[in-house]
């Protein structure tokens, strides 16, 4: 199982890395806490301090196409804020 899918890099969650030292990721619906915060740790080499979770709900999405009005919903999707340690940062673009 894969834990960690991608980083979250909105503007949101720049705010959050800036100010408070926190980043966000999507991660696997069926991840615990634990499991996240040991993943983190061995991939970035980083101190988590907390791991806080969410499950955020898929939206209502619809588009005009040649066929007529089609709709649908977006997947939901767990999401992961991590807090690390004062002094350390992660580098995303390092383990591309």
């Amino acid at each position: 199982m894969e834990i960690i899918k991608k980083p979250i890099l909105t503007e949101k969650a720049s705010l959050l890395t800036e100010k408070l030292n926190r980043y966000a990721f999507k991660v696997d619906h069926r991840a615990n806490k634990i499991q996240i915060k040991t993943a983190i740790q061995e991939m970035f080499g980083v101190t988590v301090v907390a791991v806080n979770t969410s499950v955020i709900a898929g939206k209502a999405k619809s588009r005009y196409t040649k066929a007529g009005f089609v709709s649908g919903r977006a997947p939901k999707y767990k999401k992961a804020v991590i807090t690390i340690k004062d002094g350390e940062t992660i580098d995303f673009y390092s383990v591309i």
